[in-house]
């Protein structure tokens, strides 16, 4: 049959209604496998596109996942060394459960709010979506409400919190990264990157180093203030030491503004470990390949992406359960970049 061919048309060949044929050609329930038969048949006689049906092994009764990825303008996502092991995982069990996964990317501005919708959005075959590193405003949570469709952020956010989540345990992560310089006899720690009103993630890291400051009875607070999505930290970080001679430590809030820091520290002749400790956070390629080599809190980023598909999965058999958060817990990982005071 030539020309687009619409649901109505694959209706009246069949003899049911829209809806049926909806819930046919979309795997849920309500439909006879006789009938559901019969009007997958025509549908594919009329080059219509059909969802594959459900088979054992999948993960419950999810076919098809939009994987929607953060892309800030100087890097994509599966060079980003966070995001593309976030990739890793949510590819790892879509793979084994026989899930169909498209992809699309979502340009962010310096807030990691979106600057552009993707089409897959808007695409009716997709049984759930994961946002994955955005900030989800007003108009993507308007789009999802009126679909009803599944959500599930993924080192994601929203002011709405009516979204399922898969998050980092970032306060508490950098709490215990804090208090481990503390432990190894450093009292004059400064913080590089983050800023007053950051990235959720960042702005719990910040209050973690700030709680654990407090809580040792430390009251010195050096902050190297910047938008990470701007700045990796270097200039910053000299700046932060110039002004700063005492400081014995740095918590960098990623192994990426931890490598800028340590180049910082050492073009102006202090040695790592020796004169200055650093430790970053999410434990990337970056951490083992710094010079020397990086200690920092590990983030577990291919555990994050398979269990966004597990949760997904969960609200799609649970659709009117409470919102649920899946907290992902770092652990420290001690290399060469701190010594005991």
């Amino acid at each position: 049959m030539k020309g687009k061919v619409n649901i109505s048309e694959i209706a009246r060949q069949s003899g049911v209604s829209i809806s049926t044929v909806s819930l046919a050609l979309n795997n849920k329930p309500g439909v006879s496998q006789e009938t559901r038969a019969r009007i997958v048949e025509i549908a594919a006689g009329l080059d219509y596109p059909v969802k594959p049906a459900a088979s054992q092994g999948k993960c419950n009764r999810l076919n098809i996942v939009g994987m929607v990825v953060k892309t800030d303008w100087d890097i994509t996502p599966q060079a980003n060394p966070f995001y593309s092991k976030v990739i890793v995982g949510i590819e790892d069990v879509c793979r084994r459960s026989g899930i169909n996964l498209l992809f699309a990317t979502m340009p962010v501005d310096e807030k990691n709010q979106p600057v552009e919708v993707p089409q897959l959005l808007f695409n009716d075959m997709v049984d759930g979506l994961l946002m994955v590193g955005t900030f989800v405003d007003e108009t993507i949570t308007s789009i999802s409400g009126k679909r009803s469709i599944p959500v599930v952020l993924v080192d994601g956010y929203s002011n709405t919190e009516s979204f399922d989540a898969v998050i980092s345990d970032n306060f508490r992560a950098a709490y215990q990264a804090v208090e481990y310089l503390i432990q190894k006899g450093h009292h004059h720690i400064g913080l590089v990157g983050s800023e007053e009103n950051c990235y959720p993630s960042l702005k719990e890291r910040r209050n973690g180093y700030l709680r654990a400051l407090k809580e040792n009875k430390i009251s010195e607070v050096y902050l190297a203030n910047f938008n990470i999505n701007k700045s990796h930290g270097y200039q910053e970080t000299i700046s932060l030491l110039n002004e700063f001679p005492q400081l014995t430590a740095l918590f960098c809030v990623n192994d990426d503004v931890g490598n800028a820091a340590m180049k910082a520290a050492q073009s102006l002749g202090k040695r790592i470990p020796e004169d200055l400790s650093i430790l970053g956070y999410d434990d990337t390629y970056l951490a083992v390949n710094s010079h020397p080599a990086l200690t920092t809190m590990h983030v577990d980023t291919v555990t994050m992406g398979r269990a966004a598909v597990h949760l997904l999965s969960l609200r799609v058999d649970n659709p009117y359960s409470s919102r649920m958060s899946l907290i992902i817990h770092p652990w420290l990982v001690e290399r060469e970049s701190v010594r005991s005071l």
